[in-house]
């Protein structure tokens, strides 16, 4: 086991440095001026940044008023029945709720849970791998389908709902599995 934590942590030393170095001698092997190249990247990066933030505020704003206002608590106490069926405490549903809307809400859920039941306690560990487990799908549609102004999801929205239903599920499964 000491032997792997040795070769992980020599290869996690040296993976950037040899990635950027990969794309610096790329970038040198097909001619590419490489410093300009960073520097247009770097701009469009800048602008991309600039075209998220009213849709970056209004998702936050939003979330702040949902938690805020009370609607939590009460969804909560509306799913708590429904969830104590699969193994799912309800103190982890706040969690399940805001995953899939904003990583840093989702951080801060996971940084009140863990501090009122602890690390090692089974909401402790629901909470940690559903933020594992999970993606912030509506942060991701909301932020930038409408930076680039995309209207018609598709199935973007169908499929990041599955697979956050997914994420929980499968993290209450796990973790009732092996410390439940």
């Amino acid at each position: 086991m000491q032997a792997f934590v040795d070769i992980t942590k020599t290869i996690s030393t040296f993976a950037i440095p040899f990635l950027i170095l990969s794309i610096v001698l790329y970038g040198a092997f097909k001619k590419v001026k490489i410093y300009e190249a960073f520097v247009e990247g770097a701009k469009e990066g800048f602008n991309v940044a600039v075209r998220i933030i009213p849709f970056l505020v209004a998702m936050l704003v939003a979330i702040g008023i949902f938690r805020a206002g009370g609607a939590m608590e009460i969804l909560t106490a509306v799913l708590s029945p429904l969830t104590s069926l699969i193994g799912m405490p309800a103190e982890t549903i706040p969690m399940a709720v805001m995953r899939p809307l904003s990583g840093s809400g989702a951080l801060g859920v996971m940084s009140e849970t863990i501090a009122a039941h602890g690390p090692d306690s089974l909401i402790g560990r629901m909470v940690s791998v559903m933020m594992g487990s999970g993606e912030t799908t509506f942060y991701v549609l909301a932020v930038y389908f409408g930076s680039v102004s995309v209207t018609k999801t598709r199935h973007a929205v169908p499929a990041g709902i599955v697979a956050d239903v997914v994420g929980i599920l499968a993290s209450v499964w796990l973790v009732n599995l092996i410390w439940g």
